[in-house]
């Protein structure tokens, strides 16, 4: 028995529902978000601030959402109507639910998991999320007049820029200091200072560390150890967790991923339809972390198309969790590389290239 975690946005779904809402209500919000994520990116990544983690972009963004008068019911209502699952998902998650233990670990807000749930009858019990209740909060008419104002700022800026190698805000341009300067100052000390910055005391996005630590419960309820666990993630929210599972003898997956999940996985996969990831998971049970290390590579590290699904009918994968791929073209069909073999930068390049393509450049182009 193994048990398979998986991250929500990417993996299941072409969203990133936090980016939507933004888009959707306040002026220029993709522009608005964008900039935040580039910013929590930083944080996260070249600064490590302490207290800060992957993600947390969701809990700075919900002022503003309050601000520009999106209410909890607004959040469900949208997270409904605009779900947009992955080809495969539909079949992909029962199959998993019926298989395995299966659990998904997602920065997304609550009420865009219980649509998916809603959508999918995945078991709501086995989601971990970030918790919000924006209806709680009374935010006074001149902080409302204040979060609009300071939305137009941040828009007004430059996305946050940096080259690979950075260690610290000393080593940015003069423009982009002055940016992330701007930003510190509206975060840490004008919000905190409101009636509003309450929600960042109460709302902890389930990101970075949370993720690992939500694999970790997961395994007191299954009684399973790391070894057994499918982690499947794509974006610098997974990083920790994907660790784990690596240095824990588990298989952590990059599916679509990016050079942060990349960076931190020990396989990698692109594929334009998740039923790939039941019949990996079937693979995993019946072999093991050893039956990855009897996959045939070629001079990439990598095992792709006709020759991946062959490989996995033929070592007893059920030809039904294959079957969404029969009638694809050879180019259209799964790559999965083992990322201790393929180049690492040439892999990112592919793999970013791949995921823009299937969940759109904005969405894509996001930490």
């Amino acid at each position: 028995m193994i048990q398979v975690n998986l991250d929500c946005e990417g993996p299941i779904t072409q969203n990133d529902n936090a980016y939507e809402l933004c888009q959707a209500y306040i002026p220029d919000g993709g522009d608005f978000f964008a900039r935040i994520s580039k910013y929590d990116d930083f944080l996260a990544d070249v600064e490590k601030r302490p207290g800060y983690k992957a993600g947390d972009t969701l809990k700075l963004v919900l002022p503003f959402l309050k601000a520009w008068g999106v209410t909890s019911e607004m959040m469900e209502d949208f997270s409904t109507k605009t779900l947009r699952l992955l080809p495969g998902t539909e079949t992909m998650l029962p199959a998993i639910t019926a298989r395995h233990h299966a659990f998904i670990i997602s920065t997304s807000y609550r009420p865009y998991l219980d649509a998916l749930c809603r959508a999918t009858g995945f078991p709501a019990e086995n989601i971990y999320c970030t918790d919000v209740n924006l209806d709680k909060y009374e935010i006074p008419e001149g902080e409302i007049a204040t979060l609009k104002k300071l939305t137009r700022e941040i828009v007004a800026q430059p996305i946050l820029e940096w080259d690979h190698g950075v260690k610290g805000r000393e080593d940015l341009a003069s423009t982009h200091l002055e940016t992330l300067k701007s930003l510190d100052e509206i975060f840490w000390d004008i919000i905190p200072s409101m009636k509003s910055g309450e929600i960042f005391n109460d709302v902890n996005p389930v990101g970075g560390r949370e993720k690992a630590e939500s694999v970790l419960k997961s395994l007191d309820r299954t009684g399973l150890e790391l070894g057994r666990v499918f982690y499947g993630g794509d974006s610098i929210t997974d990083v920790q967790a994907l660790e784990l599972v690596d240095q824990g003898g588990g298989l952590a997956l990059s599916f679509n991923g990016n050079s942060y999940s990349i960076r931190s996985a020990n396989w990698a996969c692109l594929s334009p339809d998740t039923m790939i990831i039941a019949a990996l998971a079937e693979y995993f049970v019946k072999f093991g972390m050893e039956g990855f290390g009897s996959v045939p590579l070629d001079n990439q590290g990598g095992i792709k198309g006709t020759v991946l699904l062959e490989f996995l009918e033929k070592n007893g994968v059920d030809s039904n969790l294959l079957s969404n791929f029969k009638n694809m073209d050879e180019g259209e069909l799964p790559e999965l590389y083992n990322l201790d073999k393929a180049d690492t930068p040439s892999l990112v390049k592919k793999s970013e290239a791949f995921r823009k393509g299937v969940r759109g450049v904005a969405l894509g182009e996001l930490g």
